[in-house]
């Protein structure tokens, strides 16, 4: 009997049926969690382009520790990061206590709460790191940890990752049950973990999120599909895999569109005008939550480099892009660093630049058809 609910999930974070290509990452995670204090994957870096799943890993990590009784604190790179993470940590007694009541004291003849006396830049390290060690002591009474994700990690202001680096430092000298994971895109390792005064995140360790081998997702897309009811070809299934480049949004929106087809027919039986609607709505579903932003907040030069580096199949020499928008190379210069620095592309050797956003080349092709 054919399951109804479609069984691929292309929203943003949402865990997919099949986690493709990303077993090892998370037994690694697992590992760290079971072999304790000190272990590699108690510290954790997830890295990657838009679209290759960060947000989902870190859904799973939080299942994972959930399972084993952990607390779990799943946050977002934003300015105040700090200051929530303190909320988060601390009891609601004790959250209610510090923060609502806010007891004044004078500082040089002017007021201050206790509250943001606590709060302000200076303080934060000592107040984050005493929030943790006071959660992890309830904790500890039960045998529990603590894991904490911080999503968009590239976002972060240097003030935050300062105190989270120090706070953790500390709970991990003492021996405390905690595990942090972050998950960003590539220009953070450079950005941040490689700043001096954070090089204590260095030891993450790393796991860059690349795209899945094609003939791994033709079998994911098999067992999928026929577990939840629905008749595939072979053929069909080469086609779907082929389609999705092995882009793991891609791979959702093209199972989740095709399933769709079939499902709005009321049948258990994918046919080949099934395959070919799917691929159309999952090419517009990808331009409208990936292309279209991506270019969104560009420059009109920005976009003229891009344009020019899409006529190429694949990667370009910077020179050829210069030359084909008719300026110097010190003036494209300009716009390819703004490029790699919002990791819209990417530099594949020296004097070569390809593009980081999938399927970015194809969508300013066709609209510039």
């Amino acid at each position: 009997m054919r399951v109804k609910e479609n069984p691929f999930k292309p929203t943003a974070g949402g865990e997919p049926p099949l986690l493709i290509g990303r077993k090892r990452i998370i037994r690694d995670f697992e590992k760290g969690l079971d072999n304790g204090v000190g272990a590699p994957g108690r510290i954790m870096l997830i890295t990657g382009a838009r679209g290759t799943g960060k947000t989902v890993m870190l859904t799973v990590f939080g299942d994972r520790a959930r399972a084993r009784k952990w607390d779990v604190i799943e946050e977002t790179a934003s300015e105040g990061l700090c200051e929530r993470l303190v909320n988060e940590l601390r009891t609601r007694d004790a959250a209610l206590d510090r923060l609502s009541i806010r007891p004044s004291l004078s500082f040089a003849g002017v007021g201050v709460s206790l509250g943001e006396a606590e709060l302000s830049p200076k303080r934060m390290p000592e107040t984050l790191r005493k929030a943790m060690a006071e959660r992890l002591s309830s904790l500890e009474k039960r045998h529990a940890g603590l894991l904490i994700s911080i999503d968009e990690t590239q976002a972060a202001e240097r003030s935050d990752m300062i105190a989270i680096a120090t706070a953790i430092q500390h709970q991990i000298r003492e021996r405390r049950n905690i595990a942090i994971v972050f998950a960003g895109l590539p220009q953070m390792v450079s950005d941040l973990f490689n700043d001096e005064v954070i090089t204590f995140l260095r030891r993450a360790r790393t796991n860059v999120l690349t795209d899945i081998p094609v003939d791994e997702v033709r079998t994911a897309f098999e067992t999928t599909f026929e577990t939840s009811g629905m008749a595939i070809t072979g053929e069909q299934l080469q086609v779907a895999a082929q389609a999705t480049e092995g882009y793991p949004y891609m791979i959702q929106l093209v199972g989740y569109h095709i399933w769709d087809a079939a499902d709005l027919r009321d049948s258990d039986t994918i046919s080949d005008q099934d395959v070919h609607d799917g691929l159309v709505e999952a090419r517009k579903d990808l331009d409208n939550a990936v292309c279209i932003p991506e270019l969104h907040g560009l420059s009109r030069r920005d976009r003229e480099y891009l344009e020019a580096m899409s006529q190429s199949d694949g990667p370009v020499s910077t020179a050829e892009v210069a030359e084909r928008m008719g300026k110097s190379a010190n003036y494209a210069s300009t716009y390819r660093k703004r490029l790699l620095d919002a990791y819209v592309i990417r530099e594949t050797e020296r004097g070569e630049v390809d593009f980081a956003v999938p399927f970015l080349r194809e969508y300013l092709r066709r609209v510039a058809a």
